[in-house]
């Protein structure tokens, strides 16, 4: 992430310089920055930037707009989106849309399933509210961070008899941890 407004050299300078280094070629750049105009956005571009973005600013736009920059620049091949996800006792299936706890299966919502899958792929991580509408509502989602809440205390019921738990990290989230 660069700003254009940098002391020594400029953004657009140590972007060109970026882009013209082998070994940093690769590397996304955003620009954020407080340079609105038209000519502004177009000079990031044409220096080698792959997102612009201005100031004032959503934090979670921002996120967004990294995650996806990464996305172009480095799909995860490793992960399909339909790969079958293990926790414990609890498989996820996205392919099939099912889970299934401890053998047996878990009719889940599906926000509590794309939730479960999101935690599923962070475990022992502690997720923040807004990482968790982040990843798995997606950036559009502008609503409450306590619809997450009410999400978990409805996931931790399903999940009971399973071994999976869902920690609460006082002040900074929840972590999904599986337990034995």
């Amino acid at each position: 992430i660069l700003d254009v407004m940098m002391p020594d050299m400029d953004g657009y300078e140590v972007c060109r310089t970026m882009r013209a280094d082998s070994r940093l070629s690769e590397i996304p750049i955003l620009f954020l920055t407080a340079k609105i105009k038209d000519e502004d956005r177009v000079n990031g571009f044409l220096a080698g930037a792959d997102d612009y973005l201005t100031k004032p600013f959503n934090p979670r736009e921002l996120v967004a707009r990294v995650r996806a920059v990464l996305r172009r620049t480095w799909p995860d091949e490793s992960l399909p989106a339909d790969k079958v996800r293990r926790l414990g006792d609890v498989i996820v299936d996205p392919g099939r849309y099912e889970v299934t706890a401890a053998g047996q299966r878990i009719n889940l919502r599906t926000k509590e399933f794309d939730l479960l899958l999101t935690m599923i792929d962070y475990p022992n991580m502690v997720l923040s509210r807004e990482n968790l509408l982040d990843l798995a509502w997606g950036y559009e989602y502008y609503g409450a961070t306590r619809t997450v809440d009410v999400h978990i205390a409805q996931l931790r019921e399903k999940l009971k008899g399973s071994n999976l738990r869902i920690e609460t990290v006082w002040g900074k989230g929840y972590k999904l941890v599986a337990e034995g």
